[in-house]
């Protein structure tokens, strides 16, 4: 297993200097930095080349995730959205490629979050969904990029709240590069047993993000990581496992997120470093 973490445990908004990142991340001890996708579209090649080339003289290595917005979701009844989403997701592939990111997650099937004031069509959103998907499928496998569902709790959407539903809609989807992510904050809320729901996922599994059910780093709170470690290794699970903290209020960051008190403890930058180090050792000693 490699460990990373997400960008924004420092930050208040989207996007950042992803270069000062991979240098930070690559000092505290990850292997990997995960990227905010969308923020890589409006970037020009140059800066994308010195993405690339910073993460590797670092040694560290990329990954990507996103939410879609509602003006590109992939499984929108309103073709224009639906094929606008589509096109969007190329981009941000586009993109991905030129930093040698290895995988795009989140929420790529639909958009998030999800507007519940509109009626639930969730027959007619998977199905437009694994159209959509079957569409980008290969054009992601082509550059590199492996594609990960994102299981999400029922208050973010609908489509894939558990592990068996995730692995479903993969399973129909049909497609090598498309697999399944888990999130052990929106597991803790729908699934019986962390343990088991990693298990269900099995083969299926090409992306894990960590962290305890409150958003803090690993290792502050009750999670279950040693059944979560022991299911990973029942699977032989040997990919990405990426924290996705989220301590500070403020910004879109703490808006989207919800993040309405703060759980640093005040913490400066420097605190927040020693934080996730301490969480990183804490991970590894019981994933590894």
């Amino acid at each position: 297993m490699k460990f990373g973490t997400y960008f924004a445990y420092w930050e208040q908004e989207w996007n950042a200097d992803y270069k000062f990142y991979i240098d930070k991340v690559a000092r505290l001890g990850f292997d990997i930095l995960e990227l905010g996708a969308g923020a890589l579209v409006g970037m020009d090649d140059a800066e994308l080349s010195a993405i690339k080339h910073k993460s590797r003289d670092a040694g560290i290595s990329l990954t990507g995730c996103i939410g879609l917005p509602a003006n590109y979701d992939v499984s929108s009844a309103d073709e224009g959205v639906r094929r606008g989403g589509v096109e969007y997701l190329k981009k941000i592939l586009a993109a991905l490629e030129k930093v040698e990111a290895s995988v795009l997650g989140g929420i790529i099937y639909a958009y998030w979050p999800c507007d519940y004031s509109k009626p639930v069509d969730k027959a007619g959103v998977r199905a437009r969904s694994i159209g959509s998907l079957l569409e980008i499928a290969d054009f992601a496998a082509d550059r590199g990029v492996l594609l990960v569902l994102e299981t999400v709790n029922r208050f973010e959407h609908f489509l894939i709240n558990t592990s068996e539903e995730a692995v479903q809609l993969a399973h129909d989807v049909g497609h090598p590069n498309v697999k399944v992510m888990l999130d052990c904050f929106h597991m803790n809320i729908e699934e019986d047993f962390l343990g088991d729901a990693i298990r269900t996922a099995g083969k299926w599994l090409g992306h894990f993000h960590i962290g305890e059910c409150n958003r803090k780093v690993p290792g502050r709170g009750h999670m279950p990581w040693d059944e979560m470690g022991k299911a990973l290794r029942d699977i032989g699970y040997d990919g990405a496992v990426v924290m996705e903290p989220f301590v500070r209020m403020g910004g879109t960051v703490g808006s989207d997120i919800k993040v309405w008190r703060d759980l640093s403890g005040n913490a400066d930058d420097k605190k927040l470093d020693e934080d996730i180090a301490e969480a990183l050792k804490f991970v590894r000693e019981k994933f590894a």
